[in-house]
């Protein structure tokens, strides 16, 4: 696709200017004409006029259109080649958060909650064109943030998640359906959950499955991440000397969350350190945009300096005419 378009076209308000200037110059000409009566013309029958007679506006003509030019050159035209395959309408992602209780656990740095809070929020900040929402999830499940592309506000509100805003447990079908809830009316093209957790669901009130089959049903698709290490983790316990870390069993319910990725088009992930949920959310951040890619290239050319050498020439052209071919005599 071709495209021609000016990078300032306010400057051909300056155009209105040649109104005035055209009309000064008719003026002109008419009282310059001298009159002389004669009883009869019979005697100039046969004369031709001097074309040069004529050719005395082309001065004037080529002042103007010099000056078009010069105004064309400073509204800065520009050429293009560009071509877009589809265009994308970007993605809906909904954050499903698990906040219990064992996201304390000390097996990430400073912890689970922390490290997953941390690595959300630079998945955030580099997806800009997304419509991204947050939803909680322990014994209950409530959203945090509706779908928004303001990003600073949805950070914010990630960074006030604290282990213990909401009855203690893990629903995971809950959060799953309250994240479907989210997305189900979306107009977006492609429509994502992650789900982060470290436990086996033991409350809430819809099993994982059926929470996956509506994510399937409203063509939603679901990653899900296991968080823990393997074998046991330090978990901070008080005591009545203070806190201490206690090693405690991770039990992952990788099964399910399996299961549910699978069923929905996803993919499940195990996350046992920090890095590695980097790069799980690298992977998902680049499987996302391969999905939604739009090809599309553009380039444009500046063509200013042609129309402006254009309109000098035609200036040099007119001031070599007045003071050669079409010179006034006094």
């Amino acid at each position: 696709m071709f495209g021609f378009e000016f990078a300032n076209p306010k400057y051909f308000l300056l155009l209105v200017l040649l109104i005035p200037m055209i009309l000064w110059y008719i003026f002109r000409e008419k009282k310059s004409h001298a009159d002389l009566q004669f009883s009869s013309l019979r005697a100039f029958k046969g004369m031709k006029h001097a074309g040069r007679i004529w050719m005395r506006h082309v001065l004037f003509a080529l002042e103007v259109l010099a000056i078009v030019l010069l105004v064309v050159a400073l509204a800065r035209p520009q050429s293009s080649n560009s071509w877009q395959t589809y265009t994308s309408e970007g993605i809906d992602i909904v954050l499903a958060l698990d906040v219990s209780g064992s996201m304390l656990a000390r097996d990430f740095t400073p912890d689970r909650l922390e490290a997953a809070k941390e690595v959300a929020t630079k998945f955030i900040l580099e997806r800009p064109q997304d419509k991204i929402g947050l939803v909680i999830f322990a014994g209950e499940s409530f959203t945090q943030c509706p779908l928004t592309t303001d990003q600073a506000v949805l950070v914010n509100l990630l960074r006030d998640v604290k282990s213990g805003m909401i009855e203690d447990g893990t629903a995971i079908g809950l959060g799953l359906a309250n994240a479907v809830n989210r997305l189900k009316d979306s107009p977006a093209k492609s429509k994502v959950v992650i789900l982060l957790t470290d436990g086996v669901n033991n409350r809430g009130a819809v099993a994982p499955a059926t929470a996956a089959e509506l994510a399937r049903t409203y063509g939603i698709r679901v990653y899900t991440i296991g968080v823990g290490t393997y074998g046991e983790a330090p978990y901070p316990v008080p005591t009545p000397f203070g806190v201490q870390l206690q090693n405690v069993p991770v039990e992952i319910d990788e099964e399910v969350l399996q299961q549910i990725a699978a069923l929905t088009g996803g993919k499940y992930f195990r996350a046992t350190d920090n890095d590695k949920l980097k790069q799980i959310y690298q992977e998902i951040d680049q499987l996302e945009k391969s999905k939604i890619e739009v090809k599309h290239f553009s380039k444009k050319n500046e063509q200013y300096f042609v129309f402006g050498l254009a309109g000098l020439c035609l200036l040099i052209v007119q001031v070599l005419l007045r003071y050669t071919l079409l010179r006034k005599i006094p």
